[in-house]
């Protein structure tokens, strides 16, 4: 059996299995299937994606700390549980406006 930081039936805390890095952003594949990927990311402050569109939708968590989220030019402050979707083809990107940590599930369709 696959041995790996998300294995199958593994209760566990996305906030714990991942860490921040000074002037740095982490990420880790939770999972990757032809259909679509979920990744974990902690975004040190100040840290960013820069705007660019994906062929796929794209939805992100946010499960610790503050974030910028611009879509289509508008930004979106979000908090620790809120998600928001970035539609497929229209620019987005990520600035932390404070140490961050979310959960990023693309399906492509």
């Amino acid at each position: 059996m696959e041995k790996s930081l998300f294995g199958h039936s593994n209760v566990f805390k996305f906030q714990e299995k991942v860490e921040y890095s000074t002037e740095g952003i982490v990420s880790k594949i939770v999972i990757s299937r032809p259909v679509g990927n979920v990744t974990l990311f902690a975004f040190d402050k100040g840290q960013k994606l820069s705007t660019h569109s994906a062929p796929f939708d794209a939805m992100v968590q946010v499960i610790e700390g503050k974030a910028e989220i611009v879509i289509n030019e508008q930004p979106f402050n979000l908090v620790a549980g809120d998600t928001i979707i970035m539609p497929a083809g229209i620019p987005h990107g990520v600035i932390a406006t404070e140490k961050f940590k979310m959960v990023l599930t693309m399906i492509k369709g």
